[in-house]
């Protein structure tokens, strides 16, 4: 108040707000050379609106407070001017095809506090990894619960949680595990239905690949092979190895079956837009959505063909070449019709939605937040209790080195970095990515090893806040002093009784005391076996890696609500007994950090009485009268 409202001003006043940030104070945070901050931030100067910039998980999802990383680095492409421009960063949905489906239910009538509890009003997704900690402190039951191509015993943090919950029929009804290959999660499963991979099923792909836009069509192999073969096929199971289903076709056929007469208002959702009062069948799913792909059409016109036809033989088309600055499209005067306009915010709205904001005086797209532009001031986090987060802001980790005691053996272990030879936790069943890489040893400076008379090959204990994992010891320059690691993918596990996948999977023993105390121990590790694949006989590693996640707490950061995976853990020598892939975690400690870490929130609710702001997007949005709190 009382200065000019001009870019210069906020340029002034910025410097006067960032002022002890400078490159010096970066350097003793990050420990990175002030030379090489100072290099670094003259090279996105001069690269101006050619600046690109990305932050994949890093270090947004590692630290409290992460997502702060994430917001800073979007403020240096405000700054120069690289929002949308070529060769600048682009916004995610911008070169992201959406389709248009032939049928969209109305928002749901109840809200699902397990989702969206009020404690994590900005929490963007689910807050699914905190379910069964939820779950066990009588926040409700999951009737039926369906765990798609998920694995949260194995790859969330505190499996044996999610162990204990998922055993617990008070807590989980009916589970049913859909995934296309066997996991951890599965062994607790009621029913397991085999889901296809990706040639034994329909699917849309359309990723963020560059500026343009396209839309993939994937198709089962066996089935188009019948199909130009002259066969009749009515399911992708039928041609499918071991009769496995095609989830969309599973959906329109349990959708069906639960709505027999449609008077649960389900059953007409998946009719027929071709043929009235039948059910919808593969074909006319996608043809329904092609027929709708911009340019689509005509493209396929020019070739005599449907839009079905198209996709089957080329599978990808080409929706736009570039979308360069879409946040300065013009709005026709149409879609201006009837709209009221705000002359204080220069945005204008319509039915209570903003639909476009005045910038050089005309009508213009613009950004899909309040303003309708890139806040540096976010009046949202005012108004949800975090204002000193109004602009960008640095939040110490909870990981940060003042948090360590270096003398009692606390180190940063960095637990989510993958190997190039490895996709997540799906590559199990990949017998020749398994011959490559198939150990996590923990990755240590040697100044580190040093200290405690570590050898490549050693045992070391890596004690964390709900317990502790046993593995080896890989001495390499590779790390950081201060910091070790241990990559992803690895420390499959199955018990005696599981038949799941053997390329990757060590035998172990699971016990529990009954009042929390949960032990796994390796018996055997991989080895050859006899199958119809004459490969699984010539296996000849034997290390399965070490299961690390079980024994990780959740951390919740207060705010963003996503699970901070960076772990303070306590080094120490393997005390007597203690032998390569021993693992051991109190899960009554597990409630008590869960507990520690939601006390750190600020519940909602937020401005007249919301759960969650009404602005934020959301795949299946309740109806709006749910966003209130009711007394």
């Amino acid at each position: 108040p009382g200065v000019p409202s001009t870019f210069e001003t906020f340029i002034e006043k910025v410097i006067e707000e960032y002022a002890e940030f400078t490159p010096e104070y970066a350097e003793k945070e990050s420990g990175v050379k002030v030379d090489m901050i100072v290099e670094v931030a003259r090279k996105i100067g001069e690269a101006g609106e050619r600046f690109a910039t990305h932050n994949w998980r890093a270090a947004a999802s590692g630290n409290l407070g992460g997502w702060c990383v994430s917001r800073a680095l979007h403020f240096l492409n405000i700054v120069t001017g690289s929002v949308g421009s070529k060769g600048g960063t682009s916004p995610n949905s911008w070169s992201k095809f959406k389709p248009q489906f032939h049928s969209v239910p109305p928002g749901q009538k109840f809200w699902n506090e397990l989702h969206f509890p009020k404690e994590y009003p900005l929490a963007y997704f689910e807050m699914s990894f905190l379910l069964p900690h939820m779950l066990k402190e009588g926040r409700g039951k999951m009737d039926t619960y369906f765990t798609r191509v998920f694995n949260p015993v194995w790859t969330y943090p505190d499996g044996f949680t999610w162990m204990e919950a998922l055993k617990e029929e008070s807590l989980f009804g009916m589970h049913i595990a859909l995934t296309p290959t066997w996991n951890e999660t599965a062994f607790f499963a009621d029913l397991v239905l085999p889901m296809g991979h990706s040639a034994e099923r329909h699917d849309l792909n359309s990723y963020a690949t560059h500026s343009g836009k396209w839309i993939a069509f994937r198709q089962p192999v066996l089935r188009e092979a019948a199909r130009r073969a002259g066969k009749t096929v009515e399911f992708t199971y039928e041609t499918n190895p071991g009769e496995v289903w095609e989830e969309d076709e599973f959906w329109i056929e349990l959708s069906w079956r639960i709505d027999p007469d449609g008077s649960l208002g389900v059953r007409k959702h998946f009719m027929s837009p071709y043929r009235e009062g039948e059910k919808i069948n593969i074909d006319e799913y996608y043809q329904y959505i092609f027929e709708r792909t911009p340019n689509l059409p005509e493209a396929a016109k020019k070739e005599g063909l449907t839009e079905l036809q198209y996709m089957r033989r080329y599978g990808a088309f080409e929706v736009a070449p570039h979308n360069y600055k879409m946040n300065d499209k013009v709005v026709s005067e149409e879609k201006l019709a009837g709209a009221d306009f705000d002359p204080e915010t220069n945005v204008y709205s319509k039915n209570g939605k903003n639909v476009a904001v005045k910038v050089n005086g005309e009508a213009r797209v613009g950004f899909p937040t309040p303003s309708m532009k890139n806040e540096f001031f976010s009046q949202t986090m005012v108004d949800w209790k975090w204002p000193e987060y109004a602009i960008p802001s640095y939040i110490k980790s909870h990981i940060h080195p003042e948090k360590l005691d270096k003398e009692k053996g606390e180190y940063v272990l960095v637990p989510t970095f993958r190997l190039p030879t490895l996709i997540h936790s799906r590559s199990g069943n990949a017998k020749w990515l398994m011959e490559i890489s198939n150990r996590n040893p923990i990755w240590m400076h040697p100044d580190d090893a040093a200290r405690w008379g570590f050898q490549t090959g050693d045992i070391v204990k890596m004690n964390t806040d709900i317990g502790y994992f046993v593995d080896k010891v890989w001495v390499t320059q590779g790390m950081k002093p201060g910091v070790v690691a241990c990559s992803h993918h690895l420390g499959r596990w199955r018990r005696e009784q599981d038949k799941g996948n053997r390329w990757a999977t060590n035998t172990v023993r699971i016990e529990n005391d009954g009042d929390g105390k949960w032990t796994m121990n390796t018996k055997s590790g991989v080895k050859p076996f006899q199958s119809d694949d004459n490969d699984s006989k010539r296996i000849f590693w034997v290390d399965g890696g070490v299961h690390q996640n079980i024994t990780h707490a959740v951390h919740p950061d207060p705010i963003s609500g996503m699970h901070c995976w960076h772990q303070r853990v306590r080094i120490e020598k393997p005390s007597p007994g203690d032998k390569y892939g021993d693992i051991m975690v109190d899960t009554n400690r597990s409630m008590e950090n869960y507990r520690e870490w939601l006390a750190m929130t600020r519940p909602a609710p937020g401005p007249n009485g919301l759960r969650r702001p009404l602005w934020f997007k959301r795949p299946l949005k309740p109806q709006e009268d749910l966003y209130y709190l009711r007394d």
